[in-house]
């Protein structure tokens, strides 16, 4: 995986994790497209977590981070998307869990309700965890389904 382009955003609440995370991510080797916002001014999530959907269905991008206050507004925003599947992370578990029973392609974190090493590792679980398909992938077809 190390290689492959990772699309970060974040709201002004989620900036500073934004930026830990992106920098984590180019030590791994990964390129990183970096959609915004760039610094603590108020913005309004929706804006990003529809930017990041359009790096996915562009193809620019094959996983995205997404950083709010809470994580919750921003991956609603995503979610909105039929290519997306945002999974709200708060710890490693809910990480692993989004990749292998939901082919998360998003994985959103909340820098108000998560600390920053949780994110780290959350983050490095996120991205080496396959989806495990089987009885899963019917139902994860069933949410590109309008």
């Amino acid at each position: 995986m190390a290689g492959a382009t990772i699309a970060v955003a974040s709201d002004h609440a989620g900036f500073d994790l934004k930026e830990i995370l992106k920098r984590d991510l180019r030590e791994a080797g990964h390129d990183v497209l970096d959609l915004g916002t760039n610094s603590t001014a108020s913005v309004d999530y929706p804006d990003f977590g529809h930017a990041m959907a359009d790096a996915i269905a562009s193809g620019r991008a094959g996983k995205v981070v997404v950083v709010c206050g809470t994580g919750i507004g921003i991956s609603i925003a995503v979610n909105r998307h039929p290519k997306c599947r945002a999974a709200l992370a708060h710890d490693v578990t809910a990480a692993r869990l989004g990749r292998e029973h939901n082919d998360a392609n998003v994985v959103a974190f909340g820098a108000r309700v998560i600390g920053t090493e949780v994110a780290r590792e959350a983050l490095k679980v996120f991205l080496k965890t396959p989806f495990d398909g089987g009885r899963h992938a019917g139902r994860v077809a069933k949410l590109s389904k309008g």
